[in-house]
């Protein structure tokens, strides 16, 4: 499994929070390359709803992962 920003992009309008079957069907029906299917498809699902990407993919980029400080602009 590996995740890119790119691909990560395809869940970012997803139905948070959403189970690993709402998620895959969401990527299907919304065209998301064969990837984001294919990552989903193989995460360990416990049966619990993800409220993020963050919870699939630890490594995605949040605001706090930039230097940029809004207050100075």
């Amino acid at each position: 499994m590996y995740w890119t920003l790119e691909l990560a992009s395809y869940l970012s309008d997803a139905p948070w929070p959403a189970t690993k079957d709402e998620l895959i069907d969401y990527a299907i029906r919304t065209g998301a390359p064969l990837e984001v299917v294919e990552n989903l498809q193989s995460i360990e699902d416990e049966g619990d709803a993800y409220d993020s990407i963050e919870e699939i993919w630890s490594d995605y980029p949040t605001d706090e992962d930039y230097l940029w400080n809004e207050d100075e602009y």
